[in-house]
């Protein structure tokens, strides 16, 4: 059975590709999922995990974020020390130890798709794993937001920017990689050029012709 991971671009419609093989197959899609597991183990609410991921996008909008923190304890702190160990601060080691423990699990447990999350960077030496990226032009990509986010040109020119620049210093900074170097997926689908319905059943072929290596031929990736 399947264990696809699947990331790509803003707008470059990678999660709708990814909910359409997981039905297709048969199989659990997980998203969301992935940071609310991280938050229970860590005991934090899930906005403290996203942040990891998608960090305040200025200096003002971590400022806030903060006081806002602080009032909602009612005291003010520094460095944690004045609360309990499930109120402090997220510090990297604590949260990349969760997350790829729970991805890790979700690997050995399902069959499934995975969408972003870093999984194919944690999964990148599991040999059942199948890496897919999805990529469009910034010109597509601007279209699909502004259309789905009911969005002027330049809003969603930053929505693009404030996304693929928190995914590359996340992938940078917690895997030491270039999250859109072709050298970690055994797929990349340009969505500008083919349909999502169609980059789909590429994919469902390809994970085809993967499993059906293992049996007396070579393994090719």
């Amino acid at each position: 059975m399947p264990l696809l991971t699947i990331r790509g671009q803003l707008g470059s419609g990678a999660p709708e590709i990814g909910r359409r093989v997981a039905d297709r197959l048969g199989v659990d899609y997980v998203d969301q999922e992935i940071i609310a597991e991280v938050a229970t183990r860590l005991h934090l609410r899930e906005e403290e995990v996203i942040e990891k991921e998608m960090p305040p996008s200025n200096l003002l909008g971590r400022i806030s974020e903060a006081l806002d923190r602080g009032v909602a304890y009612g005291m003010v702190y520094l460095e944690g020390a004045y609360l309990p160990v499930w109120e402090i601060p997220l510090d990297d080691t604590r949260y990349i130890q969760a997350l790829e423990s729970v991805v890790r699990e979700l690997a050995r447990s399902h069959s499934l798709v995975i969408q972003g999350r870093g999984s194919q960077f944690i999964l990148r030496e599991n040999p059942e794993a199948f890496h897919v990226q999805a990529v469009a032009s910034l010109e597509v990509r601007l279209k699909r937001i502004m259309q789905d986010r009911k969005l002027s040109q330049d809003f969603a020119r930053q929505e693009i920017a404030r996304f693929d620049n928190s995914t590359r210093r996340f992938v940078k900074r917690y895997f030491q990689a270039e999250v859109e170097d072709p050298i970690y997926y055994h797929l990349v689908v340009n969505t500008e050029r083919l349909r999502l319905e169609a980059a789909a059943s590429i994919i469902i072929d390809a994970l085809a012709i993967k499993d059906g290596t293992s049996s007396g031929q070579p393994k090719t990736g």
